[in-house]
This record gives C-alpha cells, structure tokens and sequence, in this order.
C-alpha cells in the first residue's frame, strides 16, 4: 500500500459502545482518541494528519470482523486500533491478514498466539499471572477457587494459574464459569459454592458488568473480609462501578495503575482527565491503548509505511516513555516489553502497588520459562496519587 502524504491517514479505532464490555472499551477509545490528537499536535505522522474512524462493535466479535472490514475496504483505514477480549481480537485477526493490514491490539492477553500482522501492546502471562501467582501463594494461601467468563482468556489464564498453583503443591478447589451476561443467580450459585468450599483465594477472570456483580455478591455473602479476591481484570473502571468501599483489600495483577508517581503518568492522568472529565478513573486497558497507538503511528511515520513488515522493523527500533514506564516491542514475537505490578484496592477506589518488577519483563508468550523462583519483584514505593 504507498504511502501516501497528501492524504489523512485514517485509523479504524475497534471498540464498543454498547455491550457488557462497553464501559472499559470506552476508556480505551478516549485514550486511543487522545493518543491521536497528540500525534496530530507534534506534525501529525510524516506530515499527515491522523483521522479517527470508529463505530459501535456491541461487545460482538461477528460485528467486530464486519467492522474490520467495512475499516479497511471502505473508509480507507490504513491500520486498526482496538479490541479488548480474546474472541473480539480472534474475529479481527484473520481480516488483517487476509488484506495485508495491521492490528494494534489494546487489551493483555492469554498469550499462545503470533501473527505478523499485529502489534500486541498488552501484558502476557509471564507479565500478569506469574507476578500475581507468586504473591499470592506468599501472602494469602494455596488453595484456589478459579472462576472466570466462558471465552478463550479466562480459561487459559485459569490453565495457567491451575499450572503454578499445582507446582507450589497449593490446591484448586473449583474451576467455573459464566457467560458475558452471567445473571445474579447463575453467579450467585458460584458465590455461594464459594462461601461453601472456603479457599484462601478466589482467582476472578469475570469480565464486563458481571465482574462488578459478582463482587457484590461475594460481598453480600460475607466472603470479602474471610479471602483474597485477585484478578487480572478489574481495573479503576470496575472498582468505579461499584458501590463505593467493596472491592477493599482485594488486589490485581496489571502493568498500569492510575496511583504510578511518575512525571509521565501524571502528565498523561492530567491530559486524559481535561480532555474527557476531571473524574474519569484511568485504567491498564486505557494505558495500553494510548502506548500502542502512539508507538504504533510513530513507527509509521519513521517508515513512511503502513505495510506490517515495515511497522514492525521500525518499532523494533526505538523504545517509548509510557506511563507505565519505558516500554519496546520485541522484534521476535511483536509483543510487548512491559511492567507488571501487584495493585491492591483502597477506600478511594485507586491502588496500592504493593510489588512491581525491577525492570520491563520480556514478553514470553508462549511461557516457555514459568518458574516462580525466577521472579525478584522489588518492593513498591510508598503509596503515591495520580497526577
């Protein structure tokens, strides 16, 4: 595809709004959204101004792909942004493939998956789950209670915790799960098998609006002061959506929390709060999506080019100061170099970092290397605001 410089270039930003996942997919819009606009401040890509184009994806995969499609071959998109869960991300692959075209994708995800054809900016599981299993066996206890949505994250994600807890010669009491639009019964009955099985840790890969109903229930069975509720998924967003208080004391595993003291964070919380409301919580799925879209139109701009083979070589060029800190993408695999953390939820609805690596983590998506023992997370600082 040439590049060319007298035309906007047009990215198709792939999210929801509407659907269970609606509320996170937002955040990750607004911060795709603000990524652009400072793009399009500093010169915009090779001179080129950087135009948006997105639509309503309903939290659906089939309308995700049609939408992909109706991106590229109709509004001229020269690349994607987007997606959150796996079966949305799933839908779209196969499209950029097909038509030569890139997917910057936004979310963390269960690993085990390559294509040429996209930039993978979110955490894998030796960058959530290892960090977050550690802590847990350390801190709360070894016998888990696994229950997550029914899609492709939530079961290799339990797969793999199932895999570290066993090699610790911890227990996994129950493995369940619900679908995106679980019902208060059908996770209550989870609930109060909970209540009924007594694990030190409920390990809670619940996406979308039952995530925030699922805490409830815990908390209205009495379960939130007697385990540890841990996830890799609920994020400021979710705490945001429940009543204020709930999730205390509960912890997640994420490269990004609002609460990071660092001059690019503040700067980034300050910019995304003035542009889209002083009381907008920022999350990790925001945060991805801000770095890989400016990562990703950067590397367009330095190669003059939208064609996969050419992004790629030039983001394995460079690194980028993220929020998060400074991150790079690995030229073998196109994920992410990124940097996880242990958040624990506090009265305010932002997070304690309670560990963080010592340095940004290769990506390993296939994990090959898994062993707790690897890990030496340093000690958070003390407790700091967003900017």
């Amino acid at each position: 595809m040439a590049f060319d410089t007298t035309k906007p270039l047009i990215v198709g930003a792939l999210y929801s709004a509407t659907g269970p996942t609606a509320y996170l997919e937002r955040t990750q819009l607004n911060a795709t959204l603000l990524a652009i606009e400072e793009v399009n401040a500093t010169g915009g890509v090779a001179g080129r101004e950087v135009v948006p184009v997105t639509y309503d994806a309903q939290s659906d995969p089939a309308r995700f792909a049609s939408l992909a499609e109706r991106m590229l071959d109709e509004d001229g998109a020269g690349l994607l942004v987007g997606c959150y869960m796996t079966n949305t991300r799933q839908a779209v692959v196969p499209i950029v493939e097909r038509r030569g075209a890139v997917l910057a994708y936004a979310a963390p995800y269960e690993g085990f998956e390559y294509s040429p054809n996209v930039i993978y900016g979110g955490a894998v599981p030796n960058q959530h789950i290892l960090l977050l299993a550690r802590h847990l066996i350390l801190n709360a206890g070894k016998s888990f209670y696994l229950v997550g949505t029914r899609y492709t994250f939530p079961v290799e994600s339990n797969r793999v915790m199932m895999t570290l807890v066993a090699e610790q010669k911890g227990q996994t009491l129950a493995e369940r799960y619900v679908p995106l639009d679980a019902s208060r019964r059908e996770l209550d009955q989870i609930v109060q098998d909970i209540k009924k099985k007594k694990p030190d840790v409920v390990f809670c890969t619940v996406v979308g609006e039952a995530a925030v109903r699922f805490y409830e229930l815990c908390a209205e069975a009495g379960l939130t002061g007697s385990l540890t509720i841990a996830s890799l998924t609920v994020t400021e967003a979710e705490i945001a959506a429940m009543p204020a208080g709930l999730a205390v004391g509960h912890l997640t595993g994420a490269t990004y929390f609002q609460s990071i003291d660092s001059p690019e964070n503040r700067r980034f919380v300050r910019a995304y709060q003035s542009r889209f409301g002083v009381h907008e919580r920022l999350n990790a799925m925001a945060e991805t999506a801000y770095s890989v879209t400016r990562m990703t139109l950067d590397a367009v701009g330095r190669a003059r080019s939208v064609e996969p083979r050419d992004i790629r070589s030039a983001l394995g060029e460079t690194s980028f100061l993220a929020p998060q800190g400074e991150i790079r993408i690995d030229a073998e695999n196109g994920h992410s170099y990124l940097w996880p953390r242990i958040g624990r939820v506090e009265a305010d609805g932002q997070f304690t970092v309670l560990e963080q690596s010592v340095q940004a983590i290769k990506p390993d998506p296939y994990l090959i290397h898994h062993s707790l023992e690897d890990w030496a997370p340093a000690p958070a600082p003390a407790r700091a605001t967003g900017g």
